[in-house]
């Protein structure tokens, strides 16, 4: 990364402080990081984001912010010179994503442009460059970490060297197993739905109704209610089979598709835009009713599947296999598998609250009694039993009990020190300046003021 001088230092502050003279708002650089700036409202931007996506800050925000720009600024001059680049697709996904989170938290598209003083348009385009950057940053951290790989000899000699403060604690976990029972929905109700849609498109179609103000009214998809049924800009990928081939079979804006049924319920899909692979649209999702009667029987039936197994007439694995509707766990015992490990350990707070609340009254052996869950894949509501198959205390981690965790707890950490030395050396080879009013902090990484 070429130096800059002190004479550009100057040169730059003049050339911003002019162009935003000119717009009326005062800003001005405040690091300089090779050939790169940094500036005021590029920290004031970062931190109102980062607000809204709920991210803590420990400190100063006026510290850690620009702090952690220039460190991407260094990791973005690098994926330069080794060619690393990102999947455009997964860059328009993930700023989609981002622009509902806001909306949703935020209230409203107007409001979210009344907050940030900006179009939706221009925080899309900011959007993207600052999710572009961010995953290649996060590209090139793994080609520099991507090969920590411990051997057992070395996870036991690095776990004897820990001292007693940083050996990890092992938070409390559980496994359970699950059966569940999905009513079904009578024909009546299913028609019912469908007709309604059916209504609520030719109202749509007549002129008398806008299909958002239907969508704000009666959608059953609550994060897209609040915006009048939209989705924003996505692929294919994003959405199940179903919905796909019907939203982009769309060809003309504001053209109503037929009524789908998919795992969530059933819907109608209105085109917005249309951009290459990706499409903008609103839809109206109803969800048919299970009748109470159902519900009481699925209750029922599952108490009598919990007795015949506390009577020991069935094991828990052989009733999963007969009874349970979960596909993620019948043919595993019942056991439920956490995703995030690839265990089927859980902390409290990962379980699905229903089952949490649950499992933390057992001990390990016992099963529950029926109780009603939101299925969040289904998106509707199912009954269930568990059982815990076992519980694990508080406690610090060891060899015998807990290796893979202090594996991927190491090597996490001998990540973290290669790319602490990365940092500290380009912080030697790059020319940095900061202004004097952004030089009194505690930095995390020493070497920013020379």
């Amino acid at each position: 990364m070429k130096k800059v001088g002190l004479t550009i230092w100057f040169l730059l502050s003049s050339v911003v402080s002019i162009v935003f003279a000119q717009n009326n708002m005062i800003d001005g650089v405040v690091w300089i990081v090779g050939d790169e700036v940094i500036l005021k409202s590029d920290v004031e931007e970062q931190r109102l984001r980062m607000q809204y996506e709920g991210t803590r800050m420990q400190g100063d925000p006026y510290c850690l912010i620009p702090e952690q720009i220039a460190i991407q600024k260094l990791f973005l001059h690098q994926a330069k010179i080794d060619s690393i680049i990102v999947s455009e697709s997964m860059v328009y996904s993930q700023v989609e994503a981002r622009m509902n989170y806001f909306i949703s938290e935020i209230g409203s598209k107007e409001k979210m442009e009344e907050y940030f003083k900006k179009t939706a348009s221009q925080i899309r385009e900011e959007l993207y460059t600052v999710t572009k950057e961010q995953m290649i940053v996060q590209q090139m951290q793994q080609k520099l970490t991507g090969d920590v790989k411990l051997t057992p000899n070395e996870v036991r000699t690095m776990y004897g060297r820990l001292d007693a403060d940083s050996i990890p604690t092992v938070p409390e976990t559980v496994e359970v197993q699950i059966i569940t029972i999905e009513p079904p929905i009578k024909q009546e109700e299913i028609d019912r739905v469908k007709n309604q849609l059916r209504e609520f498109a030719e109202r749509v179609n007549s002129g008398s109704v806008d299909f958002s103000l239907l969508a704000s009214l009666y959608s059953e998809d609550k994060e897209s209610a609040i915006r009048g049924g939209e989705l924003g800009f996505a692929g294919r990928g994003r959405f199940v089979p179903e919905f796909a081939s019907a939203a982009f079979a769309l060809q003309e804006p504001g053209k109503i598709s037929r009524v789908i049924e998919t795992e969530f319920g059933y819907h109608i899909i209105q085109l917005i835009e249309k951009r290459d692979d990706r499409v903008n649209c609103r839809h109206i999702l109803l969800k048919p009713r299970v009748s109470v009667e159902e519900k009481q029987q699925a209750l029922e039936r599952l108490d009598s599947i919990a007795n015949v197994i506390r009577n020991g007439e069935l094991t828990f694995e052989s009733a999963t296999l007969r009874f349970s509707s979960d596909k993620d766990s019948r043919m595993n015992g019942g056991l439920i598998p956490n995703q995030y490990t690839g265990s089927s350990k859980f902390e409290y707070q990962n379980l699905p609250s229903e089952i949490a609340k649950m499992a933390y009254k057992l001990n390990a052996g016992e099963i529950s009694e029926p109780f009603a869950m939101m299925d969040t894949k289904l998106g509707r509501e199912v009954y269930a039993i568990i059982k815990v198959k076992s519980k694990v205390k508080s406690h610090k981690a060891n060899l015998i009990d807990d290796y893979q965790e202090l594996k991927s707890f190491l090597e996490a950490k001998r990540g973290q020190e290669i790319i602490q030395e990365w940092i500290t050396k380009k912080q030697k080879e790059t020319y940095i300046q900061i202004d004097e009013e952004w030089k009194n902090c505690n930095f995390k990484h020493e070497g920013w003021i020379k």
